[in-house]
């Protein structure tokens, strides 16, 4: 804000040109700059790139097929992303010829969430015994990290492999990945669908009809 202050000769006589003083005040532009400052801040904050962390298949054409990771049927979880947000799974090994091999579920918590969960029940048992310990201090940063991935990588825990048809919307497959971070799943690869993945789910809409025609 400014003040003008204005100074004269009041005694009689001649009329002499007023003086004036402008004094201005910066005090509200200091605040309107600390307010810029502070939106620029978070404006900068705001737009870091997001990363999120994949695991793929190695493309090392150096190791062996014997090298590579075997998956235990019992351990392996196949999720196929459909279209209309429809996701289906199937446990182990594909079976073309009964179609209720195949399940349907949904990406709220109480379809794949749940079922991850239940799946790998002993790891993240393990994972919120040690996210304890990390509260209490009575772990590093470094001990903390090195211990997550040990759990998450265990023999026993279960591998998750994403298959996604042309359908599926690229929400549903960031979803699916979410759920691999929530549900503390270490082992999962995204892969490419083939055409036997498409049976089954064509095979699981028409409740069979598929491996029946081929049967005959």
């Amino acid at each position: 804000m400014a003040e003008i202050q204005e100074s004269g000769n009041k005694k009689g006589g001649k009329n002499k040109q007023k003086k004036m003083t402008v004094r201005v005040d910066f005090t509200p532009m200091v605040d309107m700059n600390m307010l810029l400052i502070t939106f620029f801040m978070l404006c900068t904050s705001l737009s870091k790139p997001q990363t999120m962390e994949i695991s793929m298949p190695s493309n090392d054409k150096n190791i062996t097929e014997e090298q590579q990771t075997k998956v235990k049927a019992s351990q392996a979880i196949t999720l196929l992303l459909g279209d209309s947000d429809k996701l289906y799974y199937y446990d182990g090994e594909p079976n073309y010829k009964d179609y209720t091999s195949l399940k349907e579920t949904s990406y709220q918590a109480d379809g794949l969430r749940a079922m991850l969960l239940q799946r790998n029940r002993t790891a993240v048992n393990e994972v919120n015994k040690l996210k304890q310990q990390k509260l209490e201090l009575k772990i590093s940063e470094d001990d903390f990290r090195k211990q997550l991935s040990e759990i998450k990588s265990g023999k026993d825990t279960p591998t998750v492999i994403i298959k996604a048809t042309d359908a599926a919307s690229y929400k549903n497959l960031i979803d699916a990945l979410d759920e691999m971070q929530i549900c503390n799943i270490g082992k999962y690869v995204i892969t490419d669908i083939a055409d036997a993945d498409q049976f089954l789910i064509k095979n699981y809409e028409s409740k069979g009809e598929l491996s029946q025609n081929i049967a005959e």
